[in-house]
């Protein structure tokens, strides 16, 4: 990438105001930092209702039973490291840096996941509300490569489509997600799709001004509206942008779900406890989980 690049068309500094109103540095929870949760920034943001960061060395890696999910789907991106995966839906693997997991949940599934191999592991997982239409569908999963994913100039499309440049990630309409570089002194300007009005950005390197400065570790809402965001690069840096149009339902959740009504939830967390049943009496959980409780 060359230095003091810049990508896309000029335009006027007018065009570009839109305010940060909203940032956080979330709160850890060992190599975990949630920096959105549904109840929350997560309903100022939705569909995105939930977004973990997690950045560790082998020894201090974070551990995951086998735990389950209705009506949400998680999408997990692996910037640099090895995490392997298990589902109930019977696949199994490893996600190796710069790939990507899409799990729909949807009516309800349980998985397994965690650091694999020797090296550090970063990445984000994030969590989209699906529409009614899809928030019981039957749960589908994708895990990518890196080769599977390509670039808007400095911004690699992980979900919707960006400037022509369309994911195979098989998220609903009206998302965007992108994994963007920059070298020190790149500027870039990020137009939203036409009807995006919630836009936000998560850094995981360096310090980025729009012109307020978002530094490493910081989550960014802009205020709503559809006016492109202008970047510039303070050092080398990397961060996340998440647009879309504003998620109309509301948040009903549970435990480990996210529905759009009662009704929904109800049906999706009877779901998720049939399943856990069948995994302890396959022996695969210790104990009867909560949700596996009538």
């Amino acid at each position: 990438m060359t230095t003091n690049a810049v990508f896309t068309r000029p335009i006027r500094a007018e065009e570009t105001s839109r305010k940060i109103t909203l940032r956080t540095r979330g709160h850890s929870h060992g190599r975990v930092t949630r920096l959105v949760s549904p109840g929350d920034i997560g309903e100022r943001i939705k569909p995105f209702v939930f977004l973990d960061y997690f950045d560790a060395e082998p020894a201090t890696a974070p551990k995951f039973g086998f735990h389950p999910h209705s009506g949400i789907a998680t999408l997990t991106l692996i910037l640099s490291g090895q995490a392997s995966y298990k589902e109930t839906t019977g696949r199994e693997g490893v996600i190796e840096t710069d790939g990507v997991e899409w799990m729909r949940a949807g009516s309800g599934v349980w998985h397994t996941g965690g650091m694999f191999g020797n090296e550090r592991i970063k990445g984000f997982q994030l969590w989209i509300a699906m529409p009614p239409e899809l928030e019981l569908a039957d749960p589908q999963s994708q895990y990518l490569d890196a080769s599977d994913f390509h670039f808007s100039g400095p911004a690699r499309v992980i979900a919707g489509e960006y400037d022509g440049v369309k994911s195979i990630v098989g998220s609903p309409q009206g998302i965007t997600y992108l994994d963007v570089r920059l070298n020190a002194g790149d500027r870039w300007i990020f137009q939203p799709a036409k009807g995006h009005d919630v836009t936000w950005i998560a850094a995981h390197q360096g310090i980025v001004t729009t012109p307020e400065q978002v530094s490493m570790g910081e989550l960014a809402v802009f205020e709503e509206g559809n006016q492109p965001i202008a970047f510039e690069a303070l050092s080398d840096a990397g961060f996340i942008v998440g647009s879309a149009v504003k998620h109309p339902y509301d948040l009903v959740t549970g435990h480990y779900s996210v529905h759009t009504n009662a009704e929904s939830l109800r049906i999706g967390e009877s779901n998720i406890a049939e399943i856990g049943r069948r995994l302890h009496n396959q022996g695969v959980l210790q104990g009867v989980p909560a949700t596996a409780r009538r």
